[in-house]
């Protein structure tokens, strides 16, 4: 089968390293999706192990259509039967982007109409209550080319169900994941976050230090899918389990300026499984202090969107900035949409766009000092 995993704009990059490291070896992104082959049992272990992905998609076919009646002909050939029941629920995710089928609405009954037509004929049902697991189908137009996909995962991959609550402008678990990823951050580095919010940061770099696997515990659309093998959920959360670390970690710092974000964040981490990993803190940035070296600083702070009104951004990043001066060693990644974070914090030695709730954003990366070549420090 062919997969196709959405990652977030700017961190693609993140996700197909994340991939090899999972075994996959090269996989190409087109589009902002990585695509790669498998059988259930990977769908079922990227599902459960990915970071950084959105998603996990199955390719079922792709077709020219730049009429109706094309994209009827093209979904009508594809073994909907073999997925699906009478009593599946289906949805339809569709987008167009230069293409002559530029009426999504329109295009998502014809594909619907067509799946069940199908579904009537191989099954010989005379009715489709829809009753029962949930499909959903996306049918994707991009200059006349029909995708059409299944989505394996369901709910996006970010819902790692450690998070029950939010605070102000949380940062989506897979993108602080993906930047986690992508960092110099290791289990034997330290980690800080001094605006942690509800601790999205802490918890994913905790998670990613001790080989936890973010999906090991929720559910996914496919595993009630008649097609998919019994037992590969289990045996790829089995798998996971023995990946796990459970040796020494370098320190987690968490701390915010609210007493009730760093309670839920602490809640989450409890839920998360990382509690004991963290070290959670009410204080405000200027008091960060570290004599540990060589350390990774993630954070989320805020932009003035729903937090903050924008005259009091200049000194809150001029303070962030006079803390990670006085860890000249450390490394720093901070998302921000605020316009003049550049001239408050100091020329970033890398920036690229991301997007953070669908608001456009800066990811800033600056570099410590380098350890020895010798290596007898910063390990």
């Amino acid at each position: 089968m062919k997969l196709l995993i959405p990652a977030a704009t700017g961190l693609e990059a993140a996700l197909k390293r994340e991939l090899e490291h999972l075994g996959f070896g090269h996989a190409p992104a087109i589009r902002g999706r990585v695509e790669l082959e498998g059988d259930w049992e990977t769908v079922a272990r990227l599902n459960v192990s990915l970071r950084a992905g959105e998603r996990v998609l199955l390719l079922l076919s792709r077709f020219h259509a730049e009429t109706f009646d094309e994209l009827f002909e093209g979904i009508s050939r594809i073994p909907w039967e073999e997925y699906f029941t009478a009593h599946t629920k289906i949805l339809l995710d569709g987008k167009s982007y230069k293409s002559k089928l530029g009426a999504v609405k329109a295009a998502g009954g014809v594909a619907k109409k067509a799946i069940c037509r199908r579904l009537a004929e191989k099954l010989g049902a005379s009715v489709l209550d829809e009753r029962g697991e949930r499909a959903v189908v996306g049918i994707s137009l991009y200059e006349d080319e029909a995708a059409v996909t299944l989505d394996t995962s369901g709910d996006g991959l970010h819902k790692r169900s450690y998070r029950v609550r939010t605070y102000e402008a949380p940062l989506r678990e897979t993108t602080a994941a993906a930047i986690v990823e992508d960092s110099l951050y290791r289990r034997e580095k330290p980690f800080a976050d001094p605006f942690c919010g509800s601790g999205t940061f802490p918890i994913e770099a905790a998670l990613y230090a001790r080989g936890i696997a973010p999906g090991r515990m929720r559910s996914f659309d496919f595993e009630r899918w008649r097609s998919v093998p019994a037992g590969a959920v289990r045996r790829a959360r089995e798998e996971a389990r023995e990946g796990e670390y459970h040796g020494p970690i370098a320190p987690i710092f968490a701390s915010d300026l609210s007493p009730h974000a760093v309670e839920l964040a602490r809640e989450h981490a409890r839920r998360a499984g990382v509690a004991e990993d963290i070290t959670f803190s009410a204080a405000d940035v200027r008091t960060f202090r570290s004599e540990l070296s060589y350390g990774v600083v993630a954070s989320n702070p805020p932009y003035g969107e729903r937090m903050m009104k924008g005259e009091e951004l200049f000194p809150l990043y001029r303070a962030f900035r006079e803390t990670f001066r006085a860890l000249p060693d450390w490394s720093a990644y901070v998302i921000t949409a605020y316009a003049d974070f550049e001239r408050a914090f100091g020329r970033a030695d890398r920036r690229r766009i991301l997007y953070n709730a669908n608001l456009r954003c800066g990811l800033f990366t600056y570099f410590g000092e380098k350890p020895p070549k010798d290596g007898r420090d910063g390990k």
